[in-house]
C-alpha cells in the first residue's frame, strides 16, 4: 500500500510539472497589467540564460518564458501579469501561430543585447523617454559620451540610443529663447572645453566626429535607435561633412556661402533633399521636421502603425508589436518628417495620415540597422524645457513608451534567414 502511495505521488508530481511547463506574458489590452515592465521580465530571462520567444500579433506580442519559481516571484514582485500554461497549451498556441492562414509568427530570443544610451554626463533641464523606460522596465544599460565614443567603446554594445542630442554644433538652436539662461551658457561652455579636451578647433567638428563612429558602429552590424531631434541632427550633421553650416554664435566665424548646394545626401541615413534652416534664431533644422507644418487638434493627433506580415517581414513585425495600432501623438523638437524628403529604401513603420507626415521608421546601413521615433516623450504632449518628468507607474500600459522596448529588445531574437 505504501509503494502505491508512493508511486501515485510520483505521477502526480510528474503530471503536473508536465503540465505547467511555460509561462506565459499576456500583451493584449485587457490582460496585462504592466505592459513595460513585462519588457523588463523578458530581458531579465535572457540575461539569466533562459530562452524566451516572442509570439508575434499573438495577444498583443505576448512572450512565452520557461516556467520556473525565480520567474513567477519576479513577475509577481514587478506587478507583471502571467498565465501558467501547460505543455499541450503551448503546443497549441505555437501551432495556431505557424498556421499560413494567421498573420503571426514566433521569434526566438536568445542573448540579452549589451545596451548603451548616448548622454550627456551632466543633468539636463529635460528628460530622456528611453533613459526614463529602461530604468522603470528595470534594463540595465550603460550612459556614454563623446569621450567613449571616441575611443572605440562602441564596440562594448549590441544597441545604442541617442539621446535628444544636436550634432550639428548648434546647441540645439536653443539661441534665440535660452541664451542667456544659465544652463543654456553652461552647457555651451562645457561642450567648448569637451571639444578642445578632445583636440578638435570646434563643437561642430567634435560633433560630425561622434556622428561618424555612430555610423560606423551601425553599418559594423550595431543597432541604432534615434528620438526627436537626434534623428535628423544627425543625419545633416553626416550630410554636411567638411560644410561650415554653423553662424558665429555657435562657432565664433560666419557659415560657408552658399552651403546648400554642398550637402551630400548620399551620406544620410534616411532623409534626402532636404533644405538647411539658415536661421540661428529659429528654433530648427531643416525642413525635414512638421513641427510648424502641423494642423492638427490635440484631440486628433494620432499615427497608426503598418500592418506587416509576422512571418515574411518579421523585423518591422517586431518593432510594430502593440497591443493597439493607434498611437497618441506627441511633440518633440522634431515631431515627425516630411514623407517626401524620406529615402526610397527606408520602411516607414507609423504615419499621421491626417498630416501626411511620418512618425517611425527604420532602415538598414551596411550589416546593422536603426530606428528614428519622431517626438520627446509618448506620454507628455507638449514637453517644454524645465518640465516635470513624466511618472511612468501612472502609465504602464503606454502604446507610445512599447515602441522604444520594442527596439531594446529587437537585436535579441534569432536572426532568420530572409524568405525574399
Amino acid at each position: 500500500m505504501h509503494i502505491k502511495k508512493i508511486f501515485y505521488l510520483i505521477l502526480f508530481l510528474v503530471s503536473f510539472s508536465v503540465k505547467a511547463s511555460f509561462i506565459l506574458l499576456p500583451m493584449d489590452e485587457t490582460t496585462q497589467k504592466n505592459h513595460l515592465k513585462a519588457y523588463g521580465i523578458t530581458y531579465w530571462c535572457l540575461d539569466k540564460q533562459y530562452k524566451a520567444s516572442w509570439l508575434l500579433n499573438y495577444r498583443g506580442g505576448s512572450f512565452l518564458l520557461p516556467d520556473a519559481p525565480e520567474i513567477r516571484k519576479e513577475c509577481q514582485i514587478r506587478g507583471v501579469s502571467f498565465e501558467i500554461i501547460s505543455d499541450s497549451e503551448q503546443e497549441s498556441i505555437l501551432q495556431e501561430i505557424s498556421s499560413p492562414s494567421q498573420n503571426m509568427d514566433a521569434v526566438v530570443l536568445e542573448k540579452a543585447p549589451k545596451i548603451a544610451v548616448y548622454t550627456p554626463k551632466g543633468k539636463q533641464p529635460w528628460d530622456d523617454a528611453v533613459t526614463m523606460v529602461l530604468t522603470y522596465a528595470e534594463i540595465p544599460f550603460t550612459p556614454i559620451y563623446d569621450e567613449e565614443v571616441l575611443t572605440d567603446q562602441l564596440l562594448l554594445y549590441d544597441w545604442l540610443h541617442l539621446h535628444h542630442e544636436d550634432f550639428t554644433g548648434q546647441y540645439g538652436k536653443f539661441f534665440a529663447i535660452y541664451r542667456n539662461a544659465p544652463w543654456y551658457i553652461e552647457q555651451k561652455k562645457q561642450a567648448e572645453v569637451l571639444a578642445t579636451k578632445l583636440g578638435y578647433k570646434k563643437v561642430s567638428e567634435e560633433k560630425l566626429a561622434v556622428a561618424k563612429k555612430i555610423r560606423d558602429f551601425v553599418i559594423g552590424g550595431g543597432f541604432m535607435f534615434a528620438m526627436c531631434s537626434a534623428t535628423d541632427s544627425f543625419d545633416i550633421a553626416l550630410s554636411a561633412e567638411g560644410v561650415d553650416i554653423c553662424e558665429s554664435m555657435f562657432d565664433g566665424d560666419e557659415s560657408e556661402a552658399n552651403y546648400q548646394t554642398k550637402i551630400d545626401y548620399t551620406k544620410t541615413f534616411a532623409f534626402k533633399n532636404f533644405t538647411l534652416d539658415r536661421k540661428p534664431e529659429h528654433y530648427e533644422f531643416s525642413d525635414i521636421d512638421m513641427t510648424e507644418k502641423r494642423r492638427i487638434p490635440f484631440e486628433k493627433d494620432y499615427f497608426t502603425l503598418m500592418d506587416f506580415s509576422a512571418k515574411w517581414d518579421p523585423i518591422p513585425s517586431m518593432l510594430c508589436q502593440n497591443h493597439t495600432q493607434l498611437i497618441k501623438g506627441f511633440m518633440g523638437q522634431t515631431t515627425a518628417y516630411e514623407l517626401e524628403l524620406i529615402k526610397s529604401n527606408i520602411l516607414v513603420m507609423g504615419t499621421c495620415e491626417l498630416n501626411g507626415e511620418a512618425r517611425y521608421i527604420h532602415g538598414q546601413k551596411g550589416k546593422g540597422m536603426f530606428t528614428y521615433y519622431g517626438g520627446h516623450d509618448p506620454e507628455d504632449y507638449q514637453h517644454r524645457v524645465g518640465d516635470e518628468p513624466t511618472v511612468l507607474d501612472l502609465h504602464p500600459n503606454s502604446p507610445g513608451f512599447r515602441l522604444i522596448l520594442n527596439n531594446v529588445l529587437f537585436p535579441a531574437a534569432r536572426k532568420k534567414k530572409l524568405k525574399t
